[in-house]
């Protein structure tokens, strides 16, 4: 389901290749790891051919590793709960603002 593949995005991106029901195969680009309520979610940006992504839609999905076999590739899920997503999303939100905070605060250093 997910393979790290570096290529076509960012060489210091990790980017996984997502198959979506309709069979469509879609690159994206990990942008983070959220824990929310004790649960672990990824934020994922989907690419273009061209490694892009120009509409700046995020996709969120539950994210689990088997903590028992680290070889073990990670699983994520759909999150089917409009709550659960909208929790996701505010935090993905705080998230956003807490990196730009980071990035002002890095350039007037």
């Amino acid at each position: 389901m997910a393979t790290n593949n570096t290529s076509g995005y960012d060489d210091e991106e990790m980017t996984v290749e997502l198959e979506l029901d309709s069979g469509e195969k879609v690159t994206c680009a990990v942008i983070t790891i959220l824990t929310v309520d004790d649960k672990d979610y990824i934020a994922l940006l989907p690419l273009d051919e061209n490694g892009n992504n120009e509409d700046g839609e995020v996709w969120f999905y539950r994210y689990e590793e088997d903590e028992s076999n680290p070889n073990t590739e990670p699983s994520i899920s759909y999150i089917d709960d409009d709550e659960e997503y909208e929790n996701v999303a505010d935090a993905f939100d705080e998230y956003l603002d807490n990196v730009e905070f980071d990035e002002i605060v890095g350039s007037e250093e």
